[in-house]
C-alpha cells in the first residue's frame, strides 16, 4: 500500500524559488505524472519526497506517517533515475538483489522474488551478464527491476526514458504501464515529454516555473485547459479574444454558449485544437482563407491559413493542400474551449 500526500511545498534554491506551495495526493495504487518543462521543479519535488533535498516549507506524509525529518532510507520509497546508475561489478541479477542483500533479506523469500521480478522486467536469460554487455533498454529495466524488487510504498521515477532512442522510449512505456497494472505499485512520474504522461498516467500533473497549473485526467489537460499556457504546452496555438454577453462567448469567429449568464461585458479567451478545425477547398459556410504555408508531418499535414481575423494553424489529413491555395475553415462550436477566467 502506498499514499503519498504533499502540502504547500516550498523549496528555495540559493534564496531563489523552485517549487511554489506545491500540493498533491497520490492514492495508492496510482500513477502520476508531474509534467513540464526542463527546469520547472519536476525533479526538485521528486528530490523532496525521497528525501535527498528537505523543503523549506510544507509536509509530505507516506501512508499517513509524516517523513518531512526522516532520512531517505526510513521513508519507503526507491527512485529511478535519468541513468540506471548499475554497479559494474555485479551482474544483472546481483544488481538487482544488492538491496535485499544490503537490509539482510537475500534469503529463500527474497531470492523467489528476484525471479518473479526478472519476469516481470523480461530479463530472464540476462541474470548472469555484466552491465556492460547489456544495451540501454536493458539496463534501465535492471535498474527498475532494483527498485522493483523492494516493494515500496511509493515509486519514484525521474526521467528513466529519456536517454533512449524512439523505439525502446515506445517498448519501455509499455512495459512500464503493464508492470504498473500488475503490480498496483503507487507511482509518481517525471517527465517532459507529454505523450509519456498522457499515456502513462492515471492524473496528469502540469508544473510550468514552480507552480502547479493544472490536475486531472491526461483527457483533461488535453482537451480542458484551464488557460492560455496550459493550452500552448499541449500543442494550442488558435486562441480567440472575445467577451461574454447572454451566457454566449463572441468573437468575430466564433460564437458559443458558456452558461455565464451574470458575465455581459466580460473578456474572455477561446481556444480550438488545430485537428479539431474544418478545412475544405470548396467554398462553403466557413470562414475563406488562404494557405500560407504547408508543413508535412506523416498522416497529417500542418496548414498557416491567414484570414481576415488572423492566422489559424490546422492539422488536415488531406495532403493535397497546397501554398497559397483558397480554402474555407469553420470552427465546431463543440470543439471550441472558452478559458474559465479572463
Amino acid at each position: 500500500m502506498g499514499r503519498l500526500s504533499l502540502r504547500h511545498i516550498s523549496i528555495r534554491y540559493r534564496n531563489e524559488k523552485v517549487v511554489t506551495d506545491f500540493s498533491l495526493d497520490v492514492n495508492d495504487g496510482e500513477m502520476v505524472s508531474i509534467l513540464g518543462p526542463s527546469g520547472a521543479g519536476k525533479t526538485t519535488i521528486l528530490k523532496a519526497v525521497a528525501g535527498i533535498i528537505h523543503p523549506d516549507t510544507g509536509d509530505i506524509t507516506i501512508n499517513g506517517h509524516p517523513v518531512s525529518g526522516e532520512p531517505p532510507e526510513k521513508r519507503d520509497v526507491v527512485m529511478v533515475f535519468q541513468k540506471p546508475l548499475l554497479f559494474p561489478f555485479l551482474n544483472v541479477v546481483q544488481n538487482i538483489g544488492f538491496g535485499l542483500r544490503m537490509q539482510g533479506r537475500l534469503d529463500a523469500a527474497g531470492k523467489k522474488r528476484i525471479a518473479e521480478i526478472l519476469a516481470l522486467t523480461r530479463l530472464e536469460g540476462l541474470e548472469r551478464r555484466q552491465v556492460h554487455e547489456l544495451s540501454g533498454g536493458q539496463q534501465q529495466r535492471v535498474s527498475l527491476a532494483r527498485a522493483l524488487v523492494l516493494e515500496p510504498a511509493v515509486l519514484l521515477l525521474d526521467e528513466p526514458l529519456s536517454n533512449l532512442d524512439a523505439n525502446l522510449r515506445r517498448e519501455m512505456r509499455a512495459l512500464i504501464q503493464e508492470i504498473q497494472a500488475q503490480t498496483r505499485v503507487t507511482m509518481l512520474f517525471v517527465t517532459h515529454d507529454q505523450a509519456e504522461a498522457l499515456m502513462l498516467s492515471h492524473r496528469v500533473v502540469l508544473l510550468l516555473d514552480g507552480r502547479l497549473r493544472q490536475a486531472g485526467t491526461p483527457q483533461e489537460l488535453f482537451y480542458q485547459p484551464v488557460d492560455r499556457d496550459v493550452a500552448r504546452f499541449f500543442g494550442g496555438e488558435n486562441f480567440f479574444d472575445g467577451r461574454v454577453h447572454d451566457g454566449f462567448f463572441h468573437s468575430p469567429t466564433v460564437n458559443v454558449p458558456v452558461g455565464d449568464m451574470n458575465g455581459n461585458g466580460r473578456r474572455r479567451t477561446a481556444t480550438i485544437r488545430p485537428e479539431d478545425i474544418a478545412v475544405s477547398p470548396k467554398k462553403n459556410a466557413g470562414i475563406p482563407g488562404r494557405i500560407q504555408r504547408t508543413c508535412f508531418e506523416g498522416s497529417t499535414t500542418r496548414l498557416w491559413i491567414q484570414c481576415e481575423y488572423g492566422e489559424f494553424v490546422v492539422l488536415a489529413a488531406d495532403l493535397g493542400f497546397k501554398p497559397q491555395q483558397r480554402v474555407w475553415i469553420d470552427f465546431p462550436p463543440e470543439k471550441v474551449r472558452v478559458f474559465p477566467q479572463e
